[in-house]
């Protein structure tokens, strides 16, 4: 199993795309059922409470761990992934859950299918990952009214000036959840505690 250490220690794009490509492989098996990893869940259940309708896009959607959550739960509308990692979007993309897959730095100016309903992403706006600054480009892929449910690593919310930037977008609802489940207290007891932060808003409204 890939060291979290060796993820939140990411500086660059391309550093992110070596260290997924080594991961892909074992990332459902070893990261997620081993660590008993529960943010995808909860990322799930906060979009559908909330009202949440497709289409969707998984930002960050690396295997498909948030979309299949979204399936168990009974979500039944379309979903688009977009990923760095081309070798995450290959295992995302033998699961079936996708309409299309995209690899594109999301970072970067996206030319995809929307606008899209819904915006969800479990697990990238994380130590090493994604900024706030990738908010407004993803923005732009949301239709007027577009729930937008996002996860930030508790660690970071501030830090890096998610709290600014999610001060400037109305009626922004934050909800706290634990990353992980027991197991994770056993096999990896540095990173077991962690919180992460479910911010939920419409695109252009509130989002109750």
């Amino acid at each position: 199993m890939t060291d979290l250490n060796a993820a939140f220690a990411l500086t660059s794009p391309e550093d992110c795309a070596r260290l997924y490509a080594d991961w892909a492989a074992s990332y459902d098996a070893g990261f997620a059922a081993g660590l008993d990893y529960r943010l995808p869940a909860h990322v799930a259940a906060a979009f559908l409470s909330h009202g949440g309708r497709g289409p969707v896009l998984d930002i960050g959607a690396g295997t498909g761990l948030l979309a299949g959550e979204l399936r168990k739960m009974g979500f039944a509308g379309d979903m688009d992934a977009v990923d760095l990692s081309p070798h995450m979007l290959d295992a995302a993309r033998a699961k079936g859950l996708y309409r299309q897959l995209w690899q594109a730095d999301i970072t970067q100016s996206l030319s995809l299918d929307g606008p899209y309903a819904g915006l969800v992403s479990s697990g990238t706006f994380t130590h090493g990952h994604v900024g706030p600054a990738a908010l407004a480009q993803l923005e732009t892929q949301a239709a007027p009214g577009a729930l937008i449910a996002l996860s930030i690593n508790q660690g970071v919310y501030r830090s890096m000036g998610f709290d600014a930037a999610l001060a400037q977008r109305p009626g922004v609802t934050l909800l706290e959840v634990p990353i992980y489940g027991p197991a994770a207290a056993e096999k990896d007891p540095a990173h077991a505690a962690q919180r992460g932060l479910i911010a939920l808003w419409r695109h252009g409204g509130a989002a109750g």
